[in-house]
């Protein structure tokens, strides 16, 4: 039978700190979020792309270089930055819904199918 408890760390009396308050610890610096630190440490990612997005290109007959890749992956960045969740991507004549948190693209789009269409759920949209 074990009759020690053990305390890692030293055990205070309530109200008897020894670190300064919240309030004063770092004054005149600007907080930033883990997210945010995290999100700026992280090499940034590609984008992927979901089955129902690449059947839209294939049938479509959507092509992307390397360059509109790029440019498809810089436009989500700069969403995700402002704050954006859901976009509206316009590349050319094509038009692309993209999830930033998961950086998906969800649908596509050429200039044919985008004729009388209504883009819903979207909280931006990038002109390219």
């Amino acid at each position: 039978m074990i009759d020690q408890i053990y305390f890692p760390n030293h055990v205070q009396a309530p109200g008897s700190r020894t670190q300064p308050k919240p309030e004063t610890a770092g004054a005149g610096k600007v907080q930033t979020s883990f997210e945010q630190v995290l999100a700026n440490k992280l090499p940034s990612q590609g984008i992927k792309f979901s089955q129902h997005a690449r059947e839209r290109l294939q049938t479509r007959g959507i092509t992307l270089s390397d360059n509109d890749l790029k440019k498809l992956q810089n436009a989500v960045d700069s969403v995700a930055n402002k704050g954006g969740r859901e976009s509206l991507v316009m590349m050319g004549n094509n038009a692309f819904v993209v999830s930033t948190k998961n950086r998906t693209v969800i649908t596509a789009m050429d200039r044919d199918s985008m004729q009388g269409n209504v883009f819903t759920n979207i909280d931006s949209a990038v002109l390219l």
